[in-house]
Formats: structure tokens, C-alpha cells, sequence
């Protein structure tokens, strides 16, 4: 499995002591193998290359499974972390990636080529990023819907 990784933000960040102030930076991280799999990291450190490495390294550690269909998400989802909110819409071939920075980083690195995709609250990366994962975790496709409920396939459409 390969895993691209994308920058999504770099901050410098200070922490005040007698001496002045002492400069770090911190760094969010998302990867993605462009085929349903995604995950975000944040690292920290006082060089730049080392907060993104340990971001890729975080980022590793908690990947999820996307449900991708003909290169679109199965159905429409909001997804909601703190202040930050996001709305996903499946959309027809050809349309291409319509997402703000964040969000985009996120979708186009789990494999998502045809999507429409609102950010509605806060545009802070941190949380439109975790916003943007928890929307793509909870959806599902037809099939795992068929399974739990124990039901055929066909049925799920027809009702």
C-alpha cells in the first residue's frame, strides 16, 4: 500500500519564556493511498522537515476506510467536529473535486475524484480536516446497508 502524503497546513507557534521566545512549529499531515484509505496526523517539533515526518508518522496510525463509487461518496453527509462542520455530495463524472483547502487535501487523498463539498463552520484546518474524516467514516454503501440489515441488495433501493 502506498501512501502520498499532503501538506495541509504549517504553523509557526511560540512559546513565551524569560529568555524571549522559543520558536516551533506544528503541522498537519494527511495521507491517503488514493483508493478509499485516509488518514490525518499533527506533528510538532522545532524544525519544519521533522514536525511534517512525524505528521506523515501520526497520520499513519489512524487511517479509515472511505466507500468510494465510480470515483464519487454513495450518498450526501455532514460531518461535525467542534467548530468545524462539512457537507459532502456525491456528484455526476466529470465534475471534479469542488472542495475548499482543507477539505480538499483530505478527499482527494482518499481517491475521491467527482464530489461537491461545503465547509459550514469554522475554517479552522484543525477541525475541518477531523470534520472532513468523520464524514467519510460514517458513510456507508449499499452493501454494508444490505448486511446489517440483513437484507438483499435489491431491496435496499426498491424499499
Amino acid at each position: 500500500m502506498e501512501l502520498k502524503d499532503r501538506l495541509v497546513s504549517i504553523q509557526r507557534v511560540a512559546k513565551v519564556t524569560k529568555g524571549g521566545r522559543t520558536f516551533s512549529f506544528s503541522a498537519i499531515v494527511v495521507v491517503g493511498d488514493e483508493n478509499g484509505i485516509v488518514g490525518f496526523g499533527l506533528g510538532k517539533a522545532k524544525e519544519v522537515t521533522e514536525a511534517i515526518t512525524k505528521g506523515i508518522d501520526d497520520a499513519k496510525k489512524n487511517l479509515v476506510k472511505v466507500p468510494i463509487i465510480h470515483g464519487t461518496v454513495p450518498h450526501e453527509q455532514l460531518g461535525k467536529y467542534s467548530g468545524g462542520s462539512v457537507l459532502i455530495k456525491p456528484a455526476v463524472s466529470g465534475t471534479g473535486v469542488l472542495a475548499g483547502g482543507a477539505m480538499r487535501a483530505v478527499l482527494e487523498s482518499a481517491g475521491i475524484t467527482d464530489v461537491l463539498a461545503k465547509s459550514l463552520g469554522s475554517s479552522n484546518p484543525h477541525n475541518v480536516v477531523k470534520a472532513t474524516i468523520e464524514a467519510l467514516g460514517s458513510m456507508r454503501d449499499a452493501y454494508t446497508v444490505a448486511q446489517q440489515r440483513g437484507i438483499d441488495l435489491n431491496k435496499v433501493f426498491n424499499g
